[in-house]
């Protein structure tokens, strides 16, 4: 997959440049040297991470964040290019200097403001089901820190943790993928970071927590890797709900709180529409099926098969980010996350169950965030009649 992708990215660049060589010198204006250089240099820039892949031992956080600056070193300079070529193509010179200058500048905003803007988004679930004692209750949720891949971790853990502080959440949880590669991202001073966070935090796993990304297998095993995540976690005094269900109590009243643990058999299968979901029974065994039931999973795609289940009342999930690009002149906006995924962001219902989608706060692959802002989702259930 890496493959292919890389031989997309560099194939239409090369092309796209050669064109433009070519029309520079049939013009009597040949492109010098040092532009031809600079033009093959970020072309060649996906081939530079493959190769990377290739002769590591291993890809701890530095590797990674070589890397991540790399591609994004790609998108900033080989993007605008190729647009400005496009609208030169049909005569529009000055307009495609125009949009080039514009997505460079996206590009940039996107990598340093656009990266950081947190944002709360405010949800309510009203249900007949939530018992009285319940109405009102208040619940902040967080997804995908990758906290391997973070900038500046002091300043943006601390911004998370202070902004959910504020919100005054009754509980808080988070849907998966809290290291991007290793255990070991999750040091000490993340530690205490992600501590600042007051109310009580329940958690769990995602496909980036349990192991299967490290290149080095021998010397991290995955399940010593996952198991190192889980009890670094309950250091910091998170509960992880590893296919399990507790109960959450006030007064008489009761409300279930499941938790489905991200299998290490679906890591081909994490961006496909439909997963097979094996586990499900064993996490909602023994739940009285009259509590409302919240479910926290990464993947949404399980979503069908937790609702199938009869459970599910409100189903929070993670994993997609909305590729960290979204734009939303309307509604739910667009993403390239719609290419993959049926479910990729926000709300979504069907009968009395509702599903919500949170963009994450972290980003892989590439240090950008574009309309995806990094997402605090506080949800109030009401209860109605």
């Amino acid at each position: 997959m890496l493959l292919v992708l890389a031989s997309i990215l560099m194939s239409v660049g090369i092309v796209a440049d050669w064109i433009h060589i070519r029309r520079h010198k049939r013009r009597g204006r040949p492109v010098g040297r040092w532009g031809i250089a600079w033009l093959a240099a970020t072309d060649l820039l996906p081939a530079v991470i493959l190769l990377l892949m290739v002769v590591s031992r291993d890809n701890g956080t530095r590797i990674m964040a070589v890397e991540m600056w790399l591609l994004w070193a790609w998108i900033v300079t080989v993007i605008p290019r190729m647009a400005c070529y496009l609208f030169r193509a049909v005569g529009l010179r000055r307009t495609g200097y125009l949009v080039a200058g514009a997505l460079t500048l996206l590009f940039v905003w996107g990598t340093t403001w656009g990266r950081t803007r947190l944002r709360v988004n405010r949800v309510e679930i009203a249900s007949e089901r939530i018992p009285a004692a319940f109405d009102g209750f208040r619940i902040a949720q967080i997804s995908d820190l990758h906290v391997g891949t973070l900038v500046n971790p002091e300043s943006e853990l601390r911004r998370i943790a202070d902004s959910i502080n504020a919100l005054h959440p009754d509980a808080v949880v988070f849907t998966g993928d809290l290291v991007n590669i290793r255990a070991s991202e999750l040091d000490a001073r993340m530690m205490r970071l992600l501590q600042r966070i007051e109310a009580p935090v329940w958690s769990v796993i995602g496909n980036h927590d349990v192991g299967t990304y490290i290149k080095d297998s021998l010397r991290f095993p995955a399940a010593e890797n996952l198991s190192e995540v889980i009890a670094r976690q309950r250091q910091m005094g998170w509960t992880v709900l590893e296919d399990t269900t507790v109960y959450l109590r006030r007064g008489t009243d009761s409300i279930s709180l499941t938790g489905i643990s991200f299998d290490p058999a679906l890591r081909e299968q994490r961006h496909d529409r439909h997963l097979p979901a094996p586990q499900l029974p064993e996490a909602y065994a023994g739940v009285p099926a009259s509590l409302y039931n919240i479910t926290l999973v990464h993947v949404p795609q399980l979503w069908e098969q937790i609702i199938a289940t009869g459970y599910g009342d409100l189903t929070l999930a993670g994993h997609v980010h909305s590729m960290q690009m979204k734009f939303r002149p309307w509604g739910r906006g667009w993403s390239p996350a719609q290419w993959l995924y049926t479910r990729w962001s926000g709300r979504y219902d069907k009968g009395h169950h509702t599903l919500y989608i949170n963009d994450g706060t972290g980003y892989v692959a590439y240090p950008m965030r574009l309309g995806a802002w990094p997402e605090i989702t506080l949800f109030t259930l009401k209860r109605c009649e």
